[in-house]
């Protein structure tokens, strides 16, 4: 079964606000999916956090090599793709691009053989396992209130983020964890991201190691870039400090970006994004390094449901694993994909048991927010 032809869809129209200091533009395409389709007709479907220019910019390059390759060798032919094009930057806009490929090509091989992609890393440690709802902080009255609506909808566990926490005063950033605590109760495990990978980010680890302190009294979970992206330094000096957990690396690409910080003890916890850091093989190859190690593994999740279904399937098949992140109320996550992702009674998703990664492409959504095109 060899590689034909290459689409990618481009997605607008319900971009979600990302927490940057300008709003974000619904119609800005940050997502793009990619599928490959074989000699025999079958389509594997993949997606990839970037831009369409890029991504087509990328495939100018990668298109050559993918072409008139097979589809049961996914690692295989990442790793050619990746091996091929180091002089491009070794990460950037073709290892998003590789991301997209790897997944779509995981489908593939799934789809083709008749099982799960969970199944073909290795097996399925666990059927199932807790989303948590990820949202942005806002002022403690509405703060408040998406707290009660992800409470409604059945988390038992929910992250906030970027602003305005870290970005007005400590007395705000304690009123809010304090608001989120008093709202959600005890018993459902709350995360706080501080969006260290903002444009021009102030803080350093002094103020990450007394804000970490701040969160501990108030049993936070994890507490996720709180520095610069690269600040290793800093993120082993906050580790060895804080009494919560210490998550980052959503902005990373390849698993030599990761190595480091977990090899340094700088991180409790990676956070590799699927569709950006080289995709499911990639974060295969990160999960069990970091698992040698003591470290935990939680993908990153705010691209598509594309990913949210590649992020179920390797975690199922990794040893340790206790989370998957969930951006609640965005039609590329919740109704892009068919069957769409529902929560049981235990706050719990369920990972996908059909072939390849489980799902179908939603038609009324792509042509609803979808732009397709062969590259």
């Amino acid at each position: 079964m060899k590689i034909v032809a290459i689409h990618t869809t481009s997605l607008a129209g319900a971009t979600e606000d990302n927490g940057w200091p300008d709003k974000t533009d619904p119609n800005a395409a940050m997502n793009t999916i990619i599928e490959l389709e074989t000699d025999s007709g079958m389509i594997g479907i993949g997606s990839c956090f970037s831009t369409p220019a890029l991504v087509e910019a990328a495939l100018t390059v990668l298109r050559p090599m993918l072409l008139g390759e097979t589809a049961f060798e996914p690692e295989r032919v990442s790793e050619k793709l990746r091996q091929t094009t180091f002089w491009f930057g070794r990460g950037g806009a073709i290892e998003h691009a590789i991301s997209g490929i790897d997944i779509a090509l995981w489908d593939l091989m799934g789809k083709a053989v008749g099982q799960p992609v969970s199944r073909l890393l290795g097996g399925n440690y666990r059927d199932r396992i807790k989303p948590y709802a990820s949202i942005l902080f806002d002022e403690p009255a509405i703060l408040r209130e998406k707290l009660q609506e992800q409470l409604s909808r059945g988390f038992k566990a929910i992250k906030m983020g970027w602003r305005p926490f870290g970005r007005v005063s400590r007395k705000l950033d304690e009123q809010l964890i304090q608001t989120a605590r008093d709202t959600v109760g005890p018993d459902v495990d709350l995360m706080v991201d501080a969006g260290g990978s903002e444009q021009f980010w102030p803080h350093t680890a002094r103020w990450a190691i007394e804000t970490a302190k701040m969160l501990g009294e108030y049993g936070i979970v994890w507490f996720e870039e709180a520095l610069k992206p690269d600040d290793l330094e800093g993120y082993i000096a906050l580790s060895a400090q804080s009494p919560v957990l210490v998550a980052s690396g959503e902005v990373f690409t390849r698993r030599q970006s990761f190595q480091p910080f977990i090899t340094g003890r700088a991180l409790d916890v990676i956070q590799p994004d699927l569709t950006k850091c080289g995709g499911i093989s990639e974060g295969r190859r990160l999960g069990w390094m970091a698992y040698d190690h003591g470290v935990l593994m939680v993908p990153h999740g705010w691209n598509t449901g594309i990913g949210v279904a590649a992020d179920l399937a390797l975690m199922a098949a990794m040893p340790v694993a206790s989370y998957v992140e969930y951006q609640t109320g965005v039609p590329y996550i919740e109704s892009l994909t068919l069957p769409q992702f529902t929560i049981d009674a235990n706050g719990m998703l369920e990972v996908p048991t059909g072939p390849g990664l489980g799902i179908t492409l939603n038609p009324e959504t792509m042509a609803r927010f979808g732009t397709r095109k062969t590259a």
